[in-house]
């Protein structure tokens, strides 16, 4: 009976460990425009950073979730939709796309 259970332990040491590895990467990368959810898509009250995203099968909505590097970004699209890219963790909230952003940057026309 020894040797199963610690057969058992080390899988579910294996699965935490991969766990939090995925939890602790920076997930996907967004590239497209970035915009304003009030003044820009005219669906919210307050002020809320969106990438928007077009693709042959239609148009993806990702509302970034309200933490330090959405809102200290927030300024630079607030007013005026620009090409953005960032880095962060997808999640659908209630059919609705939520990025939790890690990193996000302008990108710069060639």
């Amino acid at each position: 009976m020894g040797r199963p259970l610690g057969i058992l332990f080390t899988v579910l040491a294996v699965a935490i460990i991969c766990a939090l590895l995925v939890a602790g990467s920076d997930g996907s990368t967004l590239k497209g425009t970035g915009m304003c959810a009030k003044c820009s898509l005219k669906e919210t009250d307050t002020c809320q950073t969106v990438i928007q995203i077009k693709r042959a099968k239609g148009i993806t909505n990702y509302y970034l979730v309200q933490n330090g590097v959405s809102k200290d970004f927030h300024d630079a699209i607030c007013k005026e939709s620009k090409i953005v890219k960032a880095k962060g963790i997808i999640k659908n909230v209630n059919g609705k796309m939520e990025f939790a952003a890690s990193q996000i940057k302008l990108v710069k026309d060639k």
